[in-house]
């Protein structure tokens, strides 16, 4: 077995690599490392507590880029149409306004004014 420290955006993790012989696993060891690995899903998805399942149903906007959210125009209950602003996020010294990208009504908000996100972090959700 082989020890590694692994960075995911920021965050270290310290992980065990044990070669396999054959390319099989024993059922049991695969179970562990299935779960295993969506621990570690979880952990990349998810840095710093943020939520990427939102308990608003429908449509996710996630964020394209990692950066720092400037402005949020929605709240919970307003009423969207495609290609309006939901979000404004800084993102390597530009700012980008997240759309839209269906009508309908905002179920969830996920965000606030100052916050960072990583790429993927669930922004809004709209039914």
């Amino acid at each position: 077995m082989k020890r590694f420290r692994v960075t995911v955006n920021g965050n270290q993790y310290d992980v065990v690599v044990e070669e396999i012989q054959g390319g099989q696993m024993p059922k049991s060891e695969a179970a562990v490392a299935s779960l295993a690995s969506e621990r570690a899903s979880a952990a990349v998805h998810a840095p710093n507590g943020q939520d990427t399942a939102p308990a608003g149903k429908g449509t996710q906007v996630k964020a394209p880029l990692a950066g720092t959210i400037l402005s949020v125009k929605v709240s919970v209950g307003s009423v969207v149409k495609r290609g309006d602003v939901l979000v404004t996020l800084e993102a390597l010294k530009m700012e980008n306004e997240i759309q839209a990208p269906v009508d309908g009504t905002v179920s969830y908000v996920g965000v606030s004014e100052g916050q960072n996100v990583e790429v993927g972090a669930v922004l809004v959700a709209i039914e």
